[in-house]
């Protein structure tokens, strides 16, 4: 088991900090280390439950008491302070409800963790940015390979003159004297029921909990102010049109220091004048002239990585034959599905509309031949095998 740390340690206040220290401390980490803000990050979520587990014990006096006196041995049940939540019965839950409390009783903010302690009061107000949306076309080759776009947007941001707080520099914040930090009020309204009472927000601190002594000039109090970012977003290989592309923490920046919003890119497909798309599989058409079907050869097709294969047409190869060039298609997005698709032939052979008198005079020469006649077998027609592909 890993060595616990120092309350005070953890939250990077002294031993002598005031209620208001200690709350604008793990406010500070909290901020930092929330799992929206940091994703996947194990080490993160841990100094985040740390931190909560070391506000639960300081901000309330008489746990605070016991911890200064005693120490982790202190006299919270048979493990003391060192079982941490497990011992005392809190789980995420718990904690983002305590981290609410911090922001006036506002915990719904948080993307994923929206709907933790929402039957408690004060979980109205969400402090999170809001999503953009942006459209991008993108054509066959670049969807064959994954490609980075660059955008330049308007958007929230941070205001850089109080730092995101709302508050002008050296101001704070009080608690709201007419929900008393809730972020809500009762309201009793008569209804066909009889009297019944209904929560509201508070409509003097619109549901923050606090109120800013002094707003910051620059942002009016709302910690975010309109500015340009040049965002790069990488649109992963395999996209199809009427895709969806979440681009997480790029989107407007969430008042008051709280969590940015995402962007969301709507994919547009281009196209192709070589290759039609079917899945993950490319369609292309070969058009062979007539020598080559009837005496067989070698043709160079096309491929959607810009490269070109060599592929052996066999004597006699009729209109409406398909080869298929394993691997030669698009792979799947992120890896959804089963490996590369492929590059799908199909034949069909060019007739001359029109003939010299020489060419005419040889082609009727074989004209009688049961060669050229062909059987019921091989008069389905192009369009017939083509459709037959699809079923």
């Amino acid at each position: 088991m890993a060595q616990k740390r120092d309350y005070y340690e953890v939250l990077g206040v002294q031993k002598t900090a005031t209620d208001d220290e200690i709350k604008k401390a793990y406010r500070k980490i909290a901020i930092k280390y929330h799992p929206d803000r940091n994703p996947g990050n194990k080490e993160a979520e841990e100094k985040f439950k740390e931190a909560a587990e070391a506000y639960d014990i300081l901000h309330d006096q008489q746990k605070r008491s016991s911890y200064d006196q005693f120490g982790f041995e202190g006299p919270q049940g048979a493990g003391g302070f060192g079982g941490g939540f497990s011992g005392g019965g809190m789980d995420m839950d718990d904690i983002f409800s305590m981290f609410g409390d911090i922001f006036g009783g506002h915990s719904g903010g948080f993307g994923g963790f929206g709907g933790f302690g929402g039957g408690q009061q004060g979980r109205s107000r969400q402090y999170r940015g809001n999503d953009l949306r942006l459209k991008v076309t993108l054509s066959l080759q670049e969807i064959a390979t994954g490609v980075t776009k660059k955008f330049k947007l308007r958007k929230d941001v941070e205001c850089s003159h109080c730092h995101g707080t709302g508050a002008e520099n050296g101001s704070s914040s009080e608690t709201c004297k007419t929900c008393g930090g809730h972020g809500v009020v009762m309201k009793t309204v008569r209804t066909m029921l009889g009297m019944m009472q209904t929560q509201t927000e508070c409509p003097e601190c619109h549901g923050e909990g606090t109120v800013i002594k002094n707003k910051c000039k620059e942002c009016g109090g709302s910690g975010v102010v309109k500015g340009e970012e040049v965002v790069e977003i990488q649109i992963p290989a395999g996209v199809a049109q009427g895709m969806v592309v979440n681009v997480p923490g790029k989107g407007n920046a969430g008042p008051h220091n709280g969590v940015n919003g995402n962007i969301q890119v709507y994919i547009e497909e281009q196209d192709n004048d070589t290759f039609v798309r079917d899945d993950k599989d490319l369609i292309y058409n070969l058009l062979l002239d007539f020598p080559t079907a009837a005496l067989g050869g070698e043709v160079e097709i096309p491929t959607i990585q810009g490269t070109k294969v060599k592929v052996k047409i066999d004597a006699g190869t009729q209109p409406g034959k398909t080869l298929r060039l394993r691997g030669k298609g698009l792979p799947a997005v992120q890896g959804y599905g089963s490996g590369m698709g492929d590059l799908v032939v199909n034949i069909s052979v060019y007739v001359p509309k029109t003939l010299e008198k020489e060419e005419r005079k040889e082609i009727e020469k074989f004209k009688d031949s049961d060669n050229f006649k062909g059987d019921a077998n091989t008069k389905q027609t192009i369009f017939q095998k083509f459709k037959n592909y699809f079923n």
